[in-house]
């Protein structure tokens, strides 16, 4: 099937082309719209930095070893972030059983000494208790693990005041394709069953003979 075979198919079929994207959009909006409920994320920074003191000069200044320790730090402050331990000190700290209605992030990039902690819950108050207590029982555990001097909360969290999610939109831009997508299935799938014989060029590849004459549509009455 040739391009222009497709489109002409689906000329003649557009109601299909029509329907099927809007129910699909329509539906997946409803659902969105009417069932899903708000997320809402709070983010922590905490900043990481070795420092030794300079044997010649004790001038206590920042080298270039300490910039290279401080970013493996991060890596394993935010494996210490995640681990049972911690999350469930903060999980009592704020009278909580666990933190199952919470979906806990960390971000750390290799070339920063900061790490991101990121959590997400259907409140925002929540989600910021639950960062900053967060927050606070990671810097004590790196602190009693690794035997740093301290880690510091450079960026607290803030109450969010506008949900993180979930995209709706992208949702219902997504169902809206889906439904294009089936419609399209469909409509070539009908065509490749239905064996009946519509024009010469049929009679000629289901016969194997050539058209000899062909008779023209007639005009309906006036």
């Amino acid at each position: 099937m040739t391009l222009l075979e497709l489109l002409e198919l689906l000329r003649k079929k557009w109601y299909l082309v029509l329907v099927f994207p809007l129910v699909f959009a329509g539906a997946t909006a409803a659902y969105c719209w009417g069932f899903m409920t708000n997320n809402y994320t709070a983010n922590v920074s905490l900043y990481v930095l070795t420092q030794t003191t300079n044997a010649a000069d004790g001038s206590g200044r920042v080298t270039s070893s300490d910039t290279s320790a401080s970013q493996q730090l991060a890596n394993d402050l935010a494996k210490i972030a995640k681990t049972s331990t911690v999350m469930s000190s903060t999980a009592s700290a704020l009278g909580m059983s666990d933190l199952k209605g919470f979906d806990v992030g960390v971000t750390s990039d290799t070339t920063s000494r900061v790490i991101t902690l990121t959590v997400t819950g259907k409140s925002p108050e929540g989600a910021t208790s639950v960062a900053n207590e967060l927050a606070d029982r990671t810097s004590k555990a790196a602190i009693d693990a690794m035997k740093l001097d301290a880690v510091n909360i450079i960026d607290r969290a803030s109450v969010p005041d506008k949900p993180s999610g979930p995209n709706r939109v992208m949702y219902t831009a997504v169902a809206l394709l889906a439904g294009l997508f089936v419609a399209i299935a469909i409509i070539v799938l009908q065509d490749m069953l239905d064996t009946t014989v519509k024009s010469g060029d049929d009679a000629e590849e289901l016969l194997g003979i050539p058209v000899l004459g062909r008779m023209p549509k007639p005009k309906k009455a006036r």
